[in-house]
């Protein structure tokens, strides 16, 4: 709050009834904006709308494996999709097991997996020890939080720089808590901050010694190809690390193309060591027969290979980078000095940190004049953010010009938020 916190309570007392007469005059105008979630555009969308004539009725014959997608079968998913994703989790494909539209619904049914049945090579489920912890990275993904919540897990913060997580920290709970059992990473532009981890914590992670012989590693690799610059993030690979280190069975990778293709439309894939990709389909095979294997063949041939996922992703970018560049100018030109924000590169979110105290205050007045944010305090535990400074600005759906609209009416409630904190109203 420095910007403010020099000047008179006079000084101050202006410059409140500017920005409240400011927030009338934008208030009175209607608007009517959702900036909640981490949305593509309907342009972006419509950048995939080839995918939906990809198969046809008469053409439903995986060509590779020479297998009719309308039926059942291919518990892992067929072939050519498991390259996909192949290159992203540095794995070979028959390590790679495609599920349906959603790597969160995959996550989810792991954890519900561990709790019930346990985890490959462990004596018993993680249900059987009452309560157990999780650790979570802050500021994080508020869906992460939701599940590890609904299982009534404990879940312990661990705070985030711009390198990753406090690897102090998750070393010296990681291998002396047994109840430990997992942690939740996101690995490339971070879901809210951007960041993407460093190479001396991705091996950090790959070289832990748990003290649970059931703890896994939750890396969810959901922005691994969303670079809006040219010039994007080196993300580190896990289990090049975990092969060094014999810890091959600790990782379980996730990624989809959610942000790729179509959200609701997509296919999400699961990869792990051979152990664990084994144990998880003697799982499923008695949950499912087979999942979309048309939606799967869509892929494929829309797609064509990870070169060419890289080259649609590309499109993506074109319209990205532009709604990122307003965010972020007009950041600083209205909240330099009082607020601090990061810059991402990729991604889908930047992560603004308000005055302390502010973030729920500033949230709050957006909503008030149309503008709908993700709640203050989501990408903590139990919604709670212990300073109250953390939001997500989610720049992607809105057009150009409602985002310009939506971000200096963001900046103008942050500053009267703090202005109101300073004067005590």
């Amino acid at each position: 709050m420095s910007a403010y916190a020099e000047m008179s309570r006079e000084e101050l007392e202006k410059v409140y009834e500017g920005l409240r007469g400011e927030f009338e005059a934008v208030k009175a105008q209607g608007l009517n904006l959702d900036m909640s979630r981490g949305k593509p555009s309907m342009e972006q969308l419509d950048l995939s709308s080839g995918l939906l004539d990809a198969v046809s009725s008469r053409d439903y014959i995986d060509e590779e494996e020479q297998v009719d997608v309308r039926n059942y079968g291919v518990l892992a998913g067929l072939h050519r999709a498991r390259e996909l994703f192949s290159p992203i989790f540095d794995l070979p494909a028959d390590q790679v097991v495609i599920g349906g539209n959603s790597s969160l619904n995959l996550m989810y049914d792991m954890v519900e997996k561990a709790i019930v049945h346990g985890v490959y090579g462990a004596s018993r489920p993680w249900g059987s020890y009452g309560k157990i912890k999780f650790l979570c990275p802050v500021p994080g993904y508020d869906r992460h939080f939701a599940i590890t919540q609904h299982f009534g897990m404990e879940m312990i913060p661990i705070p985030m720089d711009q390198n990753g997580p406090d690897m102090d920290l998750v070393e010296q709970l990681v291998e002396g808590d047994h109840f430990v059992k997992g942690i939740w990473c996101v690995p490339k532009y971070s879901n809210p901050t951007g960041i993407t981890y460093s190479d001396e914590v991705v091996r950090r992670i790959a070289a832990l010694k748990p003290k649970a012989d059931d703890f896994r590693i939750f890396w969810d690799n959901a922005y691994c190809i969303h670079e809006f610059e040219e010039e994007g993030d080196t993300l580190s690979s896990i289990m090049a690390y975990a092969r060094e280190y014999g810890t091959e069975d600790l990782v379980y990778l996730f990624a989809s193309t959610s942000k790729v293709t179509f959200p609701g439309s997509g296919i999400a894939a699961f990869g792990g060591s051979k152990s664990n990709v084994d144990y998880m389909l003697s799982l499923l095979g008695t949950q499912t027969i087979g999942y979309d294997k048309i939606n799967q063949l869509r892929h494929i041939r829309f797609l064509r290979d990870y070169d060419g996922m890289r080259e649609h992703m590309k499109k993506h970018a074109a319209l990205i980078a532009p709604r990122f560049h307003l965010v972020l100018d007009t950041l600083r030109r209205e909240l330099t000095g009082l607020a601090e924000w990061t810059e991402p590169k990729g991604g889908y979110f930047v992560a603004v940190d308000v005055p302390e105290g502010c973030a729920k205050r500033t949230v709050a007045l957006c909503k008030e004049a149309g503008v709908v944010l993700t709640g203050a305090g989501a990408t903590y535990p139990y919604g709670s953010d212990p300073a109250d400074r953390n939001i997500r600005i989610a720049p992607t759906y809105p057009t150009l010009e409602e985002l310009g609209q939506a971000i200096r009416l963001f900046c103008l409630c942050a500053k009267l938020a703090a202005a109101e904190k300073m004067l005590g109203k």
